[in-house]
């Protein structure tokens, strides 16, 4: 397949994410919603949505129009160690790695098993050629692989790091994104910081999880705001751990203000846990814009009116890589 090739059958697999997909796969978006509680209905069509954005020619052209991958007369073998913690977060590496003309491994996360699947099996009946160069594995043991594209925690990472010492990789660890306000965001904006925090219940790397907020904020601003997520709470495991991490900072003397469906804690760490928001208060914008720069390979969005929009963490185009790092230009060196 060449180039435009690859580039229409992707289009038609985005034209099957606005609806048929709902009708053709009903069972297996069920099923993908029993085996992972945190996968709601609202969330994997959230993801779908955002791909059906994405999955169009003038999207995938000005993505790869910069890079000349017309001809790949070798194609590789690359391996893809995909996360979990979102609905088909693993899939732009998958597209990538396909639509750059090479051959995909892919070793699913055990929480996010069953969406991939159905997007394959239809991109299969739209393009059998791709049959060839797509395959599954459990166990990357005693084997070989041109490239790896590895996503995990810290931990999982240095695994990753001394398991592929010898290969040539991509290896993400966890990362946060922080938003930086100036007291002066429009009602519509803090409505945006609501989604970039609550989207898929904080568990995205690109969620929003700290603020630094100028001295003397009103938090009520916030609360005001965030206010149409309120029914996070309803959700069992997400109300879990409300109601746990409520009682473990209160147990220990932690100063908290909290809403009935969202904890907010003074802290200086980046990463809060599900169903908190940390804070901090800050005297100068400079100083703030300083740490974030000596901060940033802990950092996956900073959310400002400088940086990206409010609003807008979860919509990233086809050229917002990861942690920054060209997935194209990596393969186009194996």
């Amino acid at each position: 397949m060449n180039l435009q090739a690859r580039i229409q059958a992707f289009t038609k697999l985005g034209e099957y994410l606005k609806t048929d997909i709902y009708q053709e796969a009903e069972e297996q978006l069920h099923l993908a919603k029993v085996l992972n509680p945190w996968f709601t209905k609202e969330n994997i069509e959230k993801a779908l949505n955002a791909w059906h954005e994405q999955l169009k020619v003038d999207m995938l052209t000005a993505w790869l129009n910069p890079y000349k991958l017309e001809v790949v007369a070798s194609p590789r073998k690359v391996l893809i160690i995909m996360a979990g913690n979102i609905p088909l977060v693993g899939f732009h590496d998958f597209l990538t790695v396909l639509i750059s003309g090479h051959k995909v491994v892919v070793k699913m996360s055990s929480t996010d098993n069953v969406l991939l699947k159905v997007l394959i099996e239809k991109l299969l009946s739209i393009a059998p050629e791709f049959k060839e160069r797509i395959s599954f594995i459990d166990d990357v043991k005693n084997r070989k692989f041109d490239g790896v594209i590895a996503t995990g925690s810290d931990n999982s990472a240095q695994y990753f790091e001394y398991y592929f010492k010898g290969a040539k990789k991509i290896i993400r660890k966890n990362r946060r994104s922080v938003a930086l306000l100036d007291g002066s965001e429009s009602a519509m904006e803090l409505k945006g910081l609501a989604d970039d925090v609550f989207s898929y219940f904080g568990l995205g790397c690109r969620n929003v999880s700290k603020l630094f907020l100028p001295k003397g904020y009103d938090l009520n601003k916030l609360f005001e705001a965030f206010f149409s997520y309120s029914y996070v709470v309803d959700h069992k495991k997400y109300g879990n751990n409300y109601d746990y991490n409520k009682a473990i900072f209160l147990m220990g003397s932690n100063k908290l203000v909290e809403n009935g469906f969202l904890l907010m804690k003074e802290d200086k760490s980046l990463l809060s846990p599900v169903a908190m928001l940390y804070y901090e208060y800050y005297d100068d914008i400079k100083t703030v814009e300083q740490f974030i720069e000596v901060n940033a390979e802990q950092l996956q969005c900073v959310v400002s009116k400088k940086d990206i929009p409010f609003g807008n963490t979860q919509k990233p185009n086809l050229w917002d890589y990861a942690d920054g790092v060209d997935t194209v230009d990596f393969l186009r060196e194996l």
